[in-house]
């Protein structure tokens, strides 16, 4: 990562599972540059002028991948609003640079909104990532003070168009809790997933990156957490990841290799 001068997520999030996932090889790489045009109350990575467009990029993270030999890779990016197609076309070349260097590397990508950016999720569509992943973050009562700038029903309907153009990739969410919603509200933010014909949907608790940022209302139990898998289960999702700690990225090649064993099974049956 140092010698392709290539940014994570991990370190610049302040994601607490990184000692755990960079000795397993996992790790998630943050293209796009480290500064983000958006300022979500929960994110700690930093927001300003974002940084110029580096066209050499998808190259040097393909290189990397190989070189590190991930079997599976999370490739995110800050928000780029300052870019006529929010950076789609960059994540695009960069799937096709992992394809290239690393061709048996399943890869997910964790894309922006590309809210008021038309044609951009075709774009990244059409590179064929083996799992889109668009996190709705928190319920839509809390966007305005959680997640300025995004629109719920927008990250929704960008969950149901990567479906809609082609069905046989992986759709992925997540949100946090501990921001102050309430249970009925995560129940209500499962059943618009499944309505987009989401396959997998991650539930974390929210930390406090720094005094700056969104209090914790609470620390939700470990009990809840359990509640909240079962009824995700009982709702359809292929597969469902929730726990204090999970993150969107955390175990992200392991659950991969479920979800696409879910999805055998389920066709079988269907047969």
């Amino acid at each position: 990562m140092r010698r392709q001068k290539l940014n994570t997520v991990c370190e610049e999030a302040a994601c607490p599972n990184i000692g755990e996932c960079w000795a397993k090889k996992h790790a998630t790489v943050m293209i796009l540059g480290s500064v983000c045009t958006r300022a979500c109350r929960f994110c700690n990575i930093e927001t300003g002028r974002p940084d110029l467009l580096d066209p050499h990029e998808p190259e040097r993270v393909g290189l990397a991948i190989a070189e590190m030999g991930l079997h599976h890779v999370v490739v995110t990016s800050v928000d780029r609003d300052d870019l006529d197609d929010g950076g789609a076309n960059h994540f695009a070349q960069t799937i096709q640079a992992i394809r290239k260097h690393a061709p048996h590397t399943t890869i997910e990508v964790l894309t922006p909104d590309f809210l008021r950016k038309d044609g951009a999720i075709e774009i990244v569509v059409r590179a064929k990532p083996d799992v889109f992943n668009h996190n709705l973050e928190t319920v839509p009562r809390l966007y305005a003070e959680v997640r300025p700038g995004a629109r719920y029903f927008n990250s929704l309907h960008l969950l149901q168009t990567v479906k809609d153009l082609d069905p046989s990739i992986f759709t992925k969410s997540g949100i946090m809790v501990g921001l102050g919603e309430d249970k009925g509200e995560v129940y209500q933010v499962m059943d618009d997933l499944r309505a987009a014909s989401v396959d997998f949907m991650t539930i974390g608790q929210y930390l406090q990156p720094t005094p700056k940022h969104h209090i914790v209302d609470r620390f939700v139990p470990p009990t809840e957490f359990e509640d909240y898998s079962r009824m995700a289960r009982g709702k359809g999702f292929l597969m469902v990841s929730a726990s204090p700690l999970t993150r969107s990225s955390y175990h992200a090649g392991d659950d991969f290799i479920r979800l696409r064993e879910a999805r055998e099974k389920q066709l079988a049956l269907e047969k």
